[in-house]
């Protein structure tokens, strides 16, 4: 661990990446102790109200804080995100793992579910599970889920096509170990950056396709808050209200630069020259 803060305290991007989601954090952990009201609060200022200095974001078309509602939309997107990641990587690397170090009918029945899931783009996926679903968290999570398990898959099988020709994996299945352990054992944890680098540029992805699901109407529902339905409804009244769309689209903006170029430090440290 101490390695990976120090890695990352000499790269200049990272540093800007680690700051810009400190920051986001720290902003959303201290903003519920601050009086600025709360998200579905509607009247609690005039409709369309310009941002100042008792109500820094402005207030939306029911009155509505903007500066609370883009504090929770922005935790929604990221939970959203990285949850729906986290689950899927896990699942994605270690079958696609399993899959390619036993060969033959297992890889390539992997390598046809990436194929197929890749011919899908997210948001004609978006449709597919809402029609079969409904909108909603759900929903935005499994189509999540399904856009960034492909990309995991294929650099988990490149990856683990040259690991699994290294002497300790053939000097385990000399000594007769197990399958599973040392796929567990042996494989997943030369892995372990790989799947981590790539984890966190999926949450990037994960960030914008839950706006975009939300943007249309599919994925988060009100009155919960989300930077994408945020972006929706602002859109309407952009002429007369443009902090409405500015707002959600800079915290948005933000969230998914401080994450891709924290990813781009961890690669730059943990995998010099690979990919």
């Amino acid at each position: 661990m101490r390695k990976v803060w120090r890695g990352l305290a000499a790269d200049p991007l990272a540093r800007v990446g680690f700051v810009l989601l400190a920051v986001l954090v720290v902003f959303n952990a201290v903003l519920p102790l601050l009086p600025v009201g709360q998200p579905d609060e509607v009247g609690y200022a005039a409709r369309f109200a310009p941002p100042a200095w008792n109500l820094p974001f402005g207030a939306d078309n029911l009155g509505q804080p903007i500066l609370a509602r883009v504090a929770e939309g922005m935790r929604m997107t990221f939970l959203l995100a990285s949850l729906s990641v986290l689950i899927s990587g896990a699942i994605a690397a270690f079958l696609s793992v399993s899959a390619t170090y036993a060969g033959g009918l297992a890889d390539e029945g992997s390598n046809r579910i990436a194929d197929i899931l890749f011919a899908f783009p997210p948001i004609l996926l978006g449709m597919l599970v809402v029609a079969i679903l409904q909108p909603g968290v759900t929903s935005a999570m499994i189509v999540i889920a399904a856009i960034s398990m492909p990309p995991m898959m294929r650099v988990v099988r490149a990856e683990t096509l040259q690991i699994m020709r290294r002497d300790f994996v053939i000097s385990a299945e000399i000594a007769g170990v197990g399958f599973l352990s040392r796929v567990v054992t042996h494989l997943l944890p030369n892995l372990a950056e790989v799947i981590l680098i790539q984890m966190v540029y999926a949450i990037s992805i994960g960030m914008l396709t839950e706006s975009a699901l939300s943007f249309l109407g599919i994925g988060v529902q009100p009155p919960t808050a989300s930077l994408g339905s945020m972006l929706r409804d602002g859109i309407i009244y952009l002429e007369i209200a443009p902090w409405m769309v500015l707002f959600p689209g800079l915290a948005l903006a933000l969230s998914i630069i401080g994450v891709n170029l924290l990813g781009d430090g961890l690669r730059r440290m943990l995998r010099p020259g690979v990919f």
